[in-house]
């Protein structure tokens, strides 16, 4: 099992209706095969910039290689995380 997280903070202002559009097509990547255990959060600690945490759990290494792979997520990339995330942390665990 792998867990992919990424913490990040927008370029959007908060509570705007550009932010809620971009985690609206964030959790489009649900839908994406091989993802499961899908979730958006809202950072509330303060010890850093971050807003939003996405999380989702894969199966194994052929399915994350999926998800990254998958046109889908390419999209979302480039359409949307490049000219809107202002700042990111990505983590990826596997149980010991």
């Amino acid at each position: 099992m792998i867990r992919h997280t990424v913490a990040f903070r927008l370029q959007h202002a908060s509570s705007s209706p550009e932010e809620q559009d971009f985690l609206a097509a964030a959790r489009g990547l649900a839908a994406i095969p091989g993802v499961e255990a899908f979730e958006v959060m809202r950072q509330v600690g303060a010890k850093n910039d971050c807003t939003f945490g996405l999380s989702m759990e894969f199966a194994d290494e052929a399915s994350y290689a999926g998800y990254d792979a998958h046109p889908a997520h390419r999209a979302f990339v480039a359409e949307r995380w490049l000219p809107e995330v202002a700042d990111f942390l990505e983590i990826d665990y596997t149980p010991l």
